[in-house]
């Protein structure tokens, strides 16, 4: 019992120093004047049944410091209230300085996903030399556009994306949500997607800047037509032309409320990792494990650390002594590295405390996930179900 533990201890330590040590984002985007001689830019936003969000994604376009925009906003057949209250948007008099135009998109067409299905009609009808993806859950600061801007010129991208902050208030999206970005973290490293000689690409589809010439070669949208995750396979796209692709931290610039209870992150979390397992197979191995070190931190963990103090108790000895020592250790290690990622993600500390039950749920995720893609039996997305 003794090797056994030992043996855990050292590869806990190993493992958790490199799970938490891959998220490298070493371009910041930091506030910026707005530029002279300033091109248009032209502002895209799908929206399906988003009636939660979209008054404060458009108000904080509209808030924008940078002097020459424009706002698209691509209604994609939505059945809640987002149509009026973008009418009413429309219709306020504070708008006459930036054009906000709304389109009402057409049914999906066969064979498309719902996003790049609207934002190829969104950006059919924009006119800026630089389009900017945003997502209707998305709020921009004040002083966005012109940052970004500042910073794609600085760093010479042809597609800047960049990192949103997250808002979480709820218990369930503190608990899991910040596990999350550490396994996406893991599977697509900043410094390995900024570095122009490796394949590694993504971006963040909540928030992407591109020129209008690089979005023209690559296709658009039309290019990742049946694409759920397109943010993805539109970076590898840009990459594999040959095009500079940049991911910074954004977290000063934009905030992000993906979802906001457990049905919710369920479904889109689920979402996303099937899709990722789908797409690179050779992410399923990683998947899986992932999966197993969730189990383990939500299981074995606890069930180590009971050991140990049932032997010490039961028996005390240099042997059980040494063991419940090698549990403590690990359990402070593991609430040092979760403790950092909560003060980074702006919660409280003691959620690092909801570790194993966080873990446990996304080991659930990524085994429902891994089930989808074996079984075919896909994914259900806004009300739309997706199988390829």
């Amino acid at each position: 019992m003794l090797a056994a533990s030992t043996s855990l201890f050292v590869a806990g330590i190993i493992i958790l120093t490199w799970l938490h040590t891959q998220y490298q984002l070493d371009i910041l985007v930091e506030p910026a004047s707005p530029p002279q001689n300033a091109p248009l830019i032209s502002v895209c936003v799908p929206a399906r049944n988003e009636e939660r969000n979209i008054g404060c994604c458009v108000e904080a376009l509209l808030a924008q410091t940078y002097p020459n925009f424009e706002i698209i906003v691509l209604d994609d057949r939505s059945t809640d209230a987002t149509p009026q209250i973008l009418q009413n948007l429309a219709k306020d008099s504070t708008l006459g300085k930036v054009p906000l135009n709304i389109i009402y998109g057409t049914d999906l067409s066969l064979g498309w996903a719902g996003k790049p299905h609207a934002l190829t009609q969104a950006s059919a009808v924009a006119r800026g030399d630089w389009f900017c993806f945003v997502d209707a859950d998305t709020i921009l600061a004040p002083d966005a556009l012109a940052s970004v801007y500042a910073k794609a010129l600085e760093t010479k991208a042809d597609l800047f994306t960049m990192m949103t902050r997250q808002i979480m208030l709820t218990f369930w999206e503190r608990t899991i949500l910040p596990l999350v970005m550490t396994a996406l973290s893991v599977g697509f490293s900043p410094r390995k997607v900024n570095d122009p000689d490796r394949k590694d690409a993504i971006a963040n589809g909540q928030f992407i800047f591109i020129k209008r010439t690089v979005y023209d070669a690559i296709g658009g949208h039309a290019a990742v037509y049946d694409a759920i995750v397109e943010d993805k396979d539109l970076a590898y796209l840009v990459k594999g032309a040959g095009y500079h692709l940049v991911i910074a931290d954004g977290q000063k610039m934009a905030s992000t409320r993906m979802y906001t209870s457990l049905p919710e992150m369920w479904e889109g979390w689920t979402k996303n990792m099937y899709l990722g397992l789908r797409e690179e197979r050779s992410l399923m191995v990683l998947g899986v494990f992932g999966a197993f070190l969730a189990f383990a931190a939500a299981a074995l963990l606890p069930l180590w650390l009971a050991a140990g103090v049932y032997l010490t108790m039961a028996s005390s000895n240099g042997e059980s002594t040494v063991i419940l020592a090698e549990s403590l250790l690990l359990w402070g290690y593991l609430l040092f590295w979760r403790v950092q990622a909560s003060r980074g993600m702006g919660i409280p500390v003691w959620y690092a405390l909801t570790t194993p039950l966080g873990a446990a749920v996304f080991g659930a995720m990524m085994v429902t996930s891994a089930f989808k893609v074996i079984s075919g039996k896909g994914v259900v997305w806004k009300g739309r179900r997706y199988t390829r």
